[in-house]
């Protein structure tokens, strides 16, 4: 019977390659965040001195809210290198190494 294992060993290259992924995915999140807050300060800026004839709306900024905390779960939680997508592979990981243990 041929034994398998996995290896979790990583090249400084792909180390390299994969913090700078993810720094780039922070970085995007926080060029979003940063985006959302300039726009909404900069329309209730405007609806607050009087330009225009409607009042500042609440339901866009929710909706962009929104998209913003869904980007924030998929960059920090979910995404490639997110604390529970590694805790759920750490998981499968030694799951399968039970399992094959029992072959």
């Amino acid at each position: 019977m041929k034994s398998t294992t996995m290896n979790t060993a990583l090249s400084s290259q792909a180390i390299d390659k994969r913090a700078r992924r993810r720094a780039g995915a922070k970085l995007g999140w926080y060029t979003h965040a940063a985006v959302y807050v300039l726009v909404n300060l900069v329309l209730l800026g405007l609806s607050a001195n009087g330009f225009g004839t409607r009042p500042w709306s609440m339901f866009p900024t929710l909706g962009w809210g929104l998209g913003l905390t869904l980007h924030g779960l998929s960059v920090f939680l979910i995404g490639a290198g997110g604390g529970l997508r590694e805790h759920l592979v750490q998981q499968e990981r030694e799951r399968l190494q039970r399992q094959q243990g029992r072959l």
